[in-house]
């Protein structure tokens, strides 16, 4: 069964299916591109790290014009102005330097850390798009059953009037019938205005008008595959991004504490010079030189900055790991949750759908009994209250054990593109 929405009229590119949707939003989500602006930035940020560990070489020159006046060394004194230049390079590699080591692997831990939070980020979306995309159709089965139930009621009402007028009715039946009339465009009235929030929410999400979304065929429910939570929770503690990520960054702590610790190692380094100079002390005077030197270098005291800087970094290792341990509590639970939610909505989708066909089968039933005077309007209004819900019931039923699905491989850490697609084809196809 199609389902057209036309809330928007702008002719930009449309959500017409779940995987319509979840491009739209892959390309435009901000998240997405804060993730990969994040990304690049670190792999930059390796980049510099790694650049303290390799060779340097500079140059310089200048040039300039000097006054000298020289008197007391030569047989005469030599006074004027004049210009000079020099020239020099200079090399210099670092042969032990344990801060820019650490820090150098601090920066892989924080680029994996961002490969994990972005494939989280990504998983993340696909949930809202799935959710939001099936919360649109939840509210517009709400706003069909609500107009059906309006209709009926209506119906009812005018019926309850017509027995009165001939004396076949009583005023009790028409003002019950027609409060629960008013009820029901009330309800109709907040039912409508959930599918136009329902639809903004989607809209958020893809940054394109909402308009055509198809809604689902006929589809056998199912259960977690495999059925067994211990496996799911397994795959959870392995797979999920989110802890990955965390654990990436208790790695990157630890290098920072091998970072503060290393910096009151000695530091050792070559380097080269290679200098040509011309006129720097007399007109004609040039110098030519080259030398190479081992450099060392080792803090003795710096006013207690190294042990405080080790004792932060200690401090942001414990709460790192609290909050993986806090992680993995959740990340357990949620998984657990996830899974029974899905294994119980196979038998809530199949308790759902017979209601609602039996709960129809009743209204018929006592509208045929209030016909013949069998039975009154109270109970046709009962009826047409429960047979209301019951719908109501079914279809939110329907959508659930779709969400299910998504939600148990997002809480494992699974969730991929390909169960986007998965789900896409339990969609009816719709024409624009």
């Amino acid at each position: 069964m199609g389902l057209m929405l036309a809330v928007f009229s702008s002719p930009v590119a449309q959500a017409e299916d779940l995987m319509d949707a979840y491009r739209q939003a892959i390309a435009s989500s901000p998240v997405i591109a804060q993730r990969l602006a994040l990304m690049q930035a670190d792999h930059a940020g390796r980049t510099v790290a790694r650049a303290a560990l390799l060779p340097h070489i500079a140059a310089g020159a200048s040039a300039g014009v000097n006054s000298t006046t020289v008197s007391g060394v030569l047989p005469q004194r030599i006074s004027g102005s004049f210009h000079s230049d020099s020239y020099s390079i200079t090399l210099t590699q670092p042969l032990l330097d344990g801060p820019a080591y650490a820090a150098l692997h601090a920066a892989g831990s924080r680029v994996r850390g961002d490969r994990a939070a972005l494939v989280y980020a990504q998983q993340a979306l696909i949930l809202d798009v799935t959710e939001s995309y099936f919360g649109v159709l939840q509210r517009v089965a709400d706003a069909r059953v609500a107009r059906r139930q309006t209709r009926l009621l209506d119906s009812l009402y005018r019926e309850a009037q017509a027995r009165l007028k001939v004396g076949a009715g009583d005023i009790v039946a028409v003002a019950q019938a027609r409060a629960r009339k008013d009820a029901a465009r009330s309800a109709q009235t907040s039912a409508d205005d959930a599918v136009a929030v329902a639809i903004r929410r989607l809209g958020r999400l893809t940054h394109a008008p909402v308009a055509h979304l198809c809604d689902v065929r006929t589809f056998s429910p199912r259960g977690p595959d495999p059925d067994r939570m211990r496996q799911w929770v397994a795959t959870a503690m392995r797979e999920q991004p989110i802890l990955r990520q965390a654990k990436a960054a208790l790695q990157s702590y630890r290098d920072e504490v091998d970072v503060r610790r290393r910096a009151a190692w000695p530091t050792i380094s070559i380097s080269g010079i290679a200098q040509h100079a011309y006129g720097v002390l007399l007109p004609d005077m040039q110098m030519n030189s080259a030398g190479a030197s081992i450099n060392f270098s080792m803090p003795i005291y710096a006013g207690g900055a190294i042990d405080a800087g080790v004792s932060e970094a200690h401090a942001q290792v414990r709460a790192e790991r609290a909050r993986i341990d806090d992680l993995d509590d959740r990340i357990r639970l949620d998984t657990q949750t996830a899974f029974l939610a899905l294994r119980d909505s196979v038998p809530q989708l199949t308790e759902a759908h017979a209601a609602a066909r039996s709960a129809a089968l009743s209204l018929k039933a006592t509208r045929r009994g209030y016909e013949i005077g069998v039975r009154s309007i109270q109970d046709v209004l009962t009826a047409a209250s429960e047979a209301a819900q019951a719908q109501r019931d079914y279809e939110r039923a329907l959508y659930a054990q779709i969400i299910a699905r998504a939600r148990l491989k997002a809480a494992a850490g699974i969730l991929a593109p390909e169960d986007v697609a998965a789900i896409n084809d339990l969609l009816r196809h719709c024409s624009r």
